[in-house]
């Protein structure tokens, strides 16, 4: 299991494909997906988003369950989490992406992407073994079990077994299920890309892939994620190393030699993203390069910052503990999550509601 070879590349590449297929033609970014929520009232790509998580949390669960992969849950560090996330949401915001959408930007010529990837990279850099980790070891130093369980999950709260994880499961499913369909959730104008129920399937069904392609050829089930992959890429070019033996997490992902390089699986996959989104925005004719003015600039790359800190602290991004870690019902990814969602809300509010009703007094 794991090591480079023909699959190990192959795998990579076109998962890597797919995923920027499919987020630039849902135009899937969770920034506007939370933001839409509560400034706009609109659900559609928050019902995306969900339904993405509902295949998934069924699918990695049966496939855990099954033996054809293992699935690594995240331990619960409650500050971290709480910190980090919260951090993560406020500057995804003012970045004007998320973890994946500054990614798959980059496909549709967005400079602001760029900008927003290289600062992504830089706050990851500084919060992992730079400057800030000091404070990332702070932050981290809480860990918290739950129901006995040093890797706890939602499961874990009422206790163990099948049964006990399946109704947990079953219940939740349900339950976000019914809330995908409240309202009106077919009348969303048509778009030239994918529907919101085709974005979701294809993400979520994706997600699923790459938690079995990551456990066969990486060795380690990560899935998707895109905070310590941007590191793990950046580093490789610069270093020819993906993680210095400094990193926290060094020895957590394997890492394998290709020719004078240590590389990542993960990092291979998110070199081709932003390509299979720029396959999409030629498709759809979106491919433009945009640069904006240098204000804007700057607001991205100071947000971009925050993003890098708050997504390292607390385990991932949008996708790594949205999607990928909430999954596996980690109750650390759970409340990495919600917080990422209210640190969303709280610079909407500032940035874009407050400065209405302003205007309205």
């Amino acid at each position: 299991m794991g090591g480079i070879g023909i699959g190990f590349i192959l795998s990579g590449i076109l998962i890597g494909l797919a995923i920027g297929f499919v987020l630039q033609k849902g135009r899937m970014c969770m920034n506007t997906a939370f933001r839409d929520s509560i400034f706009i009232k609109d659900l559609t790509l928050l019902r995306a988003y969900l339904i993405a998580l509902i295949i998934m949390i069924i699918g990695v669960n049966v496939l855990n369950d099954l033996g054809v992969i293992r699935l690594a849950v995240q331990p619960f560090y409650p500050v971290a989490n709480i910190v980090g996330g919260y951090i993560f949401g406020l500057g995804m915001v003012l970045t004007g992406g998320c973890g994946s959408g500054v990614w798959y930007k980059i496909g549709e010529g967005q400079f602001n992407a760029v900008l927003a990837v290289f600062g992504f990279f830089m706050g990851i850099h500084m919060t992992a073994t730079g400057v800030l980790s000091p404070l990332y070891r702070l932050l981290k130093g809480i860990r918290v079990p739950v129901g006995g369980q040093n890797f706890p999950t939602l499961w874990h709260i009422f206790g163990t077994g099948m049964t006990v994880k399946w109704t947990v499961i079953a219940v939740l499913v349900v339950a976000i299920g019914i809330f995908v369909m409240i309202g009106k959730p077919f009348s969303a104008p048509k778009q030239k890309g994918f529907e919101w129920p085709k974005t979701g399937v294809l993400l979520g069904i994706l997600g699923v892939i790459a938690f079995w392609a990551a456990w066969v050829w990486e060795g380690f089930p990560r899935g998707l994620s895109f905070t310590t992959p941007t590191g793990e890429l950046f580093s490789t070019l610069l270093t020819g190393r993906a993680m210095s033996p400094s990193h926290p997490l060094v020895n957590v992902f394997p890492m394998y030699t290709m020719g004078p390089f240590k590389i990542t699986w993960a990092s291979l996959y998110i070199f081709t993203v932003p390509i299979g989104a720029y396959i999409s925005a030629k498709i759809l004719k979106e491919f433009k390069w945009k640069i904006p003015p240098v204000d804007e600039m700057l607001t991205v790359l100071g947000g971009s910052l925050l993003m890098g800190f708050g997504a390292t602290v607390a385990g991932g991004c949008n996708i790594g503990q949205g999607l990928t870690g909430a999954s596996t019902l980690s109750i650390g990814s759970v409340v990495a999550t919600i917080f990422i969602i209210l640190g969303n809300w709280t610079m909407v509010y500032f940035k874009f509601i407050k400065p209405m009703q302003d205007m309205d007094i």
